[in-house]
């Protein structure tokens, strides 16, 4: 009985040990570095230490900020295709088919930009841009594509690079949409001081947005 009594004081012991080190790792996991690099044995490692001096270093980033899209780091192929033909997006509101179209590139594991339609200065910087009014409108690298067709925007994505399926990795987060034209550093105003209009998108307008 004694015996037996030993070795459990033991075990516990040890369990109360490793308890203590999990607790001091998640007190410091903040403030940790995460490394990744190729082996010797040419995998890939995974590790909060630094790689040996002679590794073939990948990446490396703060754990606290890995859910940042500045730190995602993409798989080679989706890589080269956003530094060789990255996607911008132009949208408005109560848009059909730019819900259909920014729907499809994220579900694609499409890295896009996408710039918003408010305003008639914003309709005329599309114009300048596009030559048209016509949303949404993609562009792949400086091929541009007017209206939403699944199939046309799939086979430019599938030319510049793009995996066909998606590889997105699961912490990477859309950035948040921007302004076609960001209003100037005074505030919402137009060169005349005025203040920019609102413009309400419409089906169809000679001079409006054409979904």
């Amino acid at each position: 009985m004694s015996g037996s009594r030993v070795s459990c004081t033991a075990r516990s012991t040890k369990l109360a040990s490793l308890l203590l080190i999990s607790t001091l790792l998640l007190t410091s996991h903040a403030h940790a570095q995460m490394y990744k690099w190729v082996g010797a044995n040419g995998k890939t490692v995974y590790s909060d230490t630094p790689p040996p001096a002679n590794a073939k270093k990948l990446a490396s980033k703060s754990m606290e900020t890995s859910s940042s899209i500045s730190t995602v780091t993409f798989p080679p192929e989706l890589q080269a295709a956003v530094s060789k033909n990255p996607v911008t997006f132009y949208s408005a509101s109560n848009c059909t088919a730019c819900n259909e179209g920014r729907t499809m590139l994220k579900q694609n594991g499409i890295p896009f930009v996408e710039k918003t339609i408010k305003t008639n200065e914003d309709i005329d910087k599309l114009k300048q841009i596009s030559g048209d009014s016509i949303l949404p409108l993609i562009f792949v690298n400086k091929s541009k594509f007017l209206g939403f067709n699944e199939h046309e925007w799939r086979t430019a994505l599938t030319a510049g690079g793009y995996p066909e399926t998606s590889v997105l990795p699961k912490d990477y987060r859309y950035p948040e949409p921007q302004s076609i034209s960001p209003a100037p550093a005074n505030g919402n105003k137009t060169e005349a001081g005025k203040p920019a209009e609102t413009v309400l998108p419409r089906t169809s307008s000679p001079t409006g947005i054409r979904f």
